[in-house]
């Protein structure tokens, strides 16, 4: 958690387009945001993504079927089948998938999975002894798609080879039949090895006349690991997590559920944070740290005891693998102190388990965001494993220094390698080398990523539940992460064992959230009830005793820092204003209301910051209506720097910030209305004709009028018209002002009330002149382009006399019962 994050990042969306999913698929404008901001734009595109259904055929691999052939010749023959897997999650289920899936078309398939210390994939070693075994056939399960000479071999000596694989393919492929979502054309591209052992059972079940939904008996081995494997969940993985995550809570199979109690996962609550941080490790701690097929064991077993017994064998597994991790980031992280500013890291140590350093390189990742890979040694050789940052292309970078290396794979966030521990040192400068080529030094600020600016009145169940139809959430479809900008933060308390975690509450728009900050000591959080931060957080639902309450997790926060608004439209001199006014200084009566122009959404009583946050967010121009533009700017401008630092665009640093128009102006120039899309009212209009007139304000694209005012708002206004429009005291201020500077002569006016303006707006010191003027007890002078008077003698009369003042007077009366009204509503 960090308490000065360098960069925000908000991207703008159409405002236009969520209007239409939340009216559409009965959203809040919140979840529509995130869904236009992911990419889901569409009624039909985000209809789809909620629905999480998307299925396509087994057949869409291209050659699927000649692997079908293949495998159920085979079978039919009775030859010996060998399944080969890998030793992570992936490459354990998808190695379980298609022994099921063998087991029920009648084979009896042996399996092998290489340990650590074999080395990943398909190796010469292995083919030959399984060869040697009378093998007829191998699958391969999560490898072999650039196993070309190892495949060779096979072929040579007798063996048929069938790869299915979801890696990286390189420009030359075996030459066997090949199952992988990118060779094979298949019409999603981003399925985990399992997601692709899972279709292929599927063919496989239709091309020997079975029922094809006999696969999805697996369906729970499919979920976790497409949650393990850190596959993007969009697109069919989708479906086949939530199918997966229900397969898992109902599983027959022994084996998950003596994980599940072991890792204390409640089969009712199981989700896909269950799968990827409590049951994914344990499976994972086999193969990092012993042997890798005992996971596989677990999940093939139908023996309760022996599950049980395995079950408690890897959760001791993942407990010594934790005590390892650490041992290995200390050490990580004094050999990093020796290079702190380099763009990349690599870091060797010898002993250092090769099981474990991956999971180290993401941790250091995470804490410096810089690509990192780590070497454990032994002897003259070593093996890495690397993971990435966005910016970063971790598999062309290990390309781009494969002279230094014997071997590697992987993708683009993360990747494996072996090495001689020789060119460590080459291989480090040569990988540093490339990254500074290819980052610049903005790639390696860390960036939180803003889904939506929501206020912490809006920080409750209901938005907390209403995200849950967005899940599962992991990698390409994260968490939201929701920005609560200009927000308070109070009442921090320690919480959790030796005190690790802290618990805090964060205040704004009249309203509280609670909150926790994990890993995070309660002395490091500010407790200021007096200084503003943009907070980001996840909201989440805890159920804590049976109760189910709305909980904020922590991600970033940092103070608040003032934005820029602008006045609409240019502002001339005083003296030009007063001038212009004098024309016609009375309040307006009704106006004439056109057709309205702009679609009016009503956010009343939710909290100002997070509704101007919200529409700010979007990149689209907004304009603050209110009642005082001089008196409202300052706060404004503390309320959305944080926001307008997440959208601003570095080229026009001025386009995503707000401008400010007094509803007066609205009256009397609504074009200067035109160039801005939303339009949003801070403070309730003075007369009932506001609401309409706002409605109908000219907008050059499909444009929005929001209403957004609150008690403290309505007061505001009700105290700026009985500035404007009581003008008794206005009067008496700048009469007296007038004599006080003896203009007994033509006099400049400006100079005269020097005093007296300090404390009016020029439509008040208009409206006092022109009542003046009416009583004939000075005479103002326009006509030579400058502002002058000088003053009558005459005897005291009454006020209303003055038709100006008469005017001002009844709508003062109108506007006090309007705004009167407005802050019992808004209360």
């Amino acid at each position: 958690m960090a308490l000065a994050t360098a960069r925000w990042s908000c991207t703008p969306y159409s405002v236009a387009a969520a209007d239409r999913l939340a009216e559409e698929l009965g959203l809040s404008q919140t979840v529509a945001a995130i869904l236009v901001r992911r990419g889901f734009d569409t009624v039909d595109a985000a209809r789809r993504f909620l629905a999480a259904d998307e299925r396509h055929d087994p057949f869409a691999f291209a050659g699927i079927d000649r692997a079908c052939q293949v495998i159920l010749g085979h079978v039919r023959r009775g030859s010996a089948i060998v399944v080969h897997g890998d030793y992570d999650v992936d490459g354990v289920c998808s190695t379980a998938i298609l022994v099921n899936v063998l087991r029920r078309l009648g084979a009896g398939p042996d399996w092998h999975i290489p340990s650590r210390e074999d080395g990943y994939g398909l190796s010469t070693a292995t083919i030959e002894r399984l060869a040697a075994r009378g093998a007829g056939l191998v699958v391969t399960a999560d490898c072999a798609v650039a196993a070309v000479e190892e495949v060779a071999l096979a072929r040579r000596l007798g063996l048929d080879v069938v790869v299915t694989d979801h890696h990286r393919p390189a420009q030359e492929l075996p030459d066997c039949p090949i199952v992988h979502p990118v060779v094979s054309g298949y019409p999603f591209p981003d399925l985990c090895a399992a997601g692709v052992a899972h279709k292929l059972a599927q063919a496989l079940l239709h091309s020997a006349g079975r029922d094809p939904a006999d696969a999805d008996a697996d369906a729970d081995l499919v979920g976790l690991a497409t949650v393990a494997d850190v596959v993007p969940l969009r697109g069919e993985n989708r479906r086949l997590v939530r199918q997966g995550v229900r397969a898992i809570a109902r599983t027959a199979k022994p084996g998950l559920r003596a994980l599940m109690r072991i890792a204390a996962v409640d089969p009712g609550t199981v989700d896909e944070q269950s799968l990827g941080f409590r049951l994914a490790p344990r499976i994972n701690a086999a193969g990092r740290l012993a042997r890798a097929d005992a996971a596989l064991e677990l999940i093939l077993t139908r023996d309760e005891t022996r599950a049980d017994e395995i079950a408690d064998e890897l959760d001791l597994l993942n407990r010594q693998r934790q005590d390892v991790e650490t041992r290995i980031l200390f050490a990580a992280e004094a050999a990093r102190a020796e290079q702190p500013e380099a763009p990349a890291y690599v870091l060797a140590g010898q002993g250092w388990h090769p099981g474990v350093i991956g999971i180290v390189a993401s941790r250091l990742v995470e804490r410096y965001h810089r690509p990192c890979v780590l070497i454990a040694l032994d002897g003259d050789r070593g093996r890495g494993s690397g993971r990435s940052i966005s910016a970063f292309d971790l598999h062309a970078g290990l390309a781009a220094c494969s002279p230094h290396l014997l071997r590697f794979g992987g993708h683009r966030a993360a990747a494996g390698m072996e090495i001689a521990a020789d060119q460590v040192d080459a291989f480090r400068h040569a990988f540093v080398r490339h990254a500074a080529s290819v980052l610049s030094p903005t790639d390696l600020i860390p960036v939180e990523r803003v889904d939506a600016v929501v206020g912490p009145d809006g920080l409750g169940v209901a938005l907390a539940e209403e995200l849950q139809r967005l899940r599962p959430f992991g990698h390409g479809n994260p968490t939201p992460t929701l920005l609560a900008p200009a927000a308070r933060l109070g009442d921090v308390r320690s919480m959790g064992q030796e005190a690790q975690h802290a618990r805090f509450t964060i205040a704004g728009g009249g309203a509280r959230a609670r909150g926790v900050a994990f890993r995070t000591t309660a002395r490091s959080l500010p407790d200021s009830p007096d200084q503003r931060f943009d907070v980001a957080v996840k909201l989440e639902l805890n159920d804590w005793n049976g109760a189910v309450e709305p909980r904020l997790v922590l991600r970033a926060l940092c103070p608040t820092e003032p934005g820029r608004c602008q006045p609409a439209g240019e502002q001339p001199p005083f003296a030009q204003q007063v001038r212009d006014l004098l024309e016609d200084p009375a309040p307006p009566g009704p106006a004439t209301v056109g057709a309205p122009l702009r679609v009016l959404r009503d956010w009343r009583g939710q909290g100002f910051a997070g509704v101007a946050g919200h529409l700010l967010s979007s990149g689209q121009g907004l304009a603050v209506v209110c009642a005082d533009v001089d008196a409202r700017r300052a706060g404004l401008e503390q309320v959305i720097g944080g926001v307008t630092r997440a959208v601003r665009d570095p080229e026009d640093p001025d386009r995503c910030s707000p401008a400010l128009l007094s509803w007066h102006q609205l009256a009397a120039q609504p074009e200067l209305a035109l160039p801005f899309q939303h339009l949003l009212a801070l403070d309730p209009p003075e007369h009932p004709d506001g609401r309409p007139a706002l409605a109908a304000a000219p907008s050059r694209d499909p444009g929005f009028a929001h209403l957004a005012w609150g008690p403290a708002e309505a007061e505001f206004a009700l105290a700026v018209a009985r500035r404007d429009l009581d003008l008794r005291p206005a009067v008496t201020a700048v009469y007296r002002a007038l004599r006080a500077a003896a203009v007994s002569a033509s006099a400049d006016v400006q100079a005269a009330l020097a005093g007296a303006r300090a404390e009016l707006p020029p439509l008040v010191v208009a409206r006092a002149l022109r009542v003046l003027a009416e009583l004939e007890l000075l005479v103002v002078d326009t006509a030579s382009g400058s502002l002058s008077c000088r003053l009558l003698e005459r005897q005291r009369t009454a006020l209303e006399r003055s038709p100006t003042y008469v005017a001002c007077t009844e709508r003062l009366a109108q506007a006090t019962a309007q705004l009167q009204r407005a802050v019992v509503r808004a209360a």
